[in-house]
């Protein structure tokens, strides 16, 4: 069963509508979202419209700038939606007869509130529904946050979430492990809890409580223990430095 009908006049709303049946259908199922395009199967006749408008759950009014006075293409100069053969009216009527949701969906920032004296009396109601808004640069967040609304909204939906892609959890992150064995000063393997570590063209240095080993550039060369700075090189001898003495875990320095 189709939970969720879109409504949508073809130009201007066109393309919002394909964006819609992609997001919802990856989250609640591809035969749980209707689109007239997609769903119709060859030789059914145009009255599926309705009787699935009928149907189901939810309604989604895809409404741009030009919807109220879209023209009729049969009739110059008038509207389309004074003509009561026409089907998005036809299928905002049967949904509204069927007690369906009825979401009126702005397409883009400046159309405004639907006015009920500028409609026809059969669908003026839905200038009282809650209305939505999707922006053409944020579609993607707008019709997540369309979709957690009717779950909420929707019992029937519930059982048929799937979730958004941004539910997922992602892969661990590996612990963090730095080479670089081949260049003066270069790093071999930081391991532990890394702290601040600096290097130049002649030696590295290492802040924290982890184990370093350096590669061949400084041959044999380990640094070991818990608050060490330890700085080795193409200097003569090398530079070693502590922190003078420790106080013992749970002492005062004196």
């Amino acid at each position: 069963m189709h939970e969720i009908f879109i409504n949508y006049r073809t130009k201007g709303g066109k393309e919002v509508a394909h964006w819609c049946d992609r997001a919802l259908s990856a989250r609640f199922g591809p035969d749980s979202v209707f689109l007239a395009r997609k769903s119709i199967d060859p030789g059914a006749t145009m009255d599926v419209l309705v009787r699935t408008a009928r149907r189901s759950h939810v309604l989604l009014a895809l409404v741009d700038e030009e919807w109220i006075d879209a023209p009729d293409r049969n009739k110059p100069g008038r509207r389309a939606l004074d003509d009561p053969q026409d089907w998005v009216r036809r299928e905002i009527e049967e949904a509204l007869a069927s007690g369906a949701l009825i979401v009126p969906l702005f397409i883009g920032r400046r159309v405004e509130q639907l006015d009920p004296r500028r409609l026809p009396r059969s669908i003026a109601e839905i200038a009282e529904c809650q209305y939505t808004r999707v922006g053409l640069h944020s579609l993607e967040a707008d019709l997540a946050q369309l979709g957690d609304r009717l779950v909420r909204l929707v019992p029937a939906l519930a059982p048929l979430d799937r979730g958004t892609p941004t539910d997922e959890p992602g892969p661990a992150e590996a612990d963090p492990t730095v080479r670089n064995d081949h260049q003066s000063g270069g790093i071999g393997q930081v391991g532990g809890t890394v702290g601040t570590y600096v290097h130049d063209a002649r030696g590295p240095l290492h802040t924290g409580n982890g184990d370093q080993v350096n590669g061949t550039q400084v041959k044999g060369t380990q640094i070991n223990g818990d608050g060490t700075n330890h700085i080795a090189g193409g200097n003569q001898g090398g530079i070693r430095q502590g922190f003078g003495t420790r106080t013992p875990r749970g002492g005062e320095g004196q």
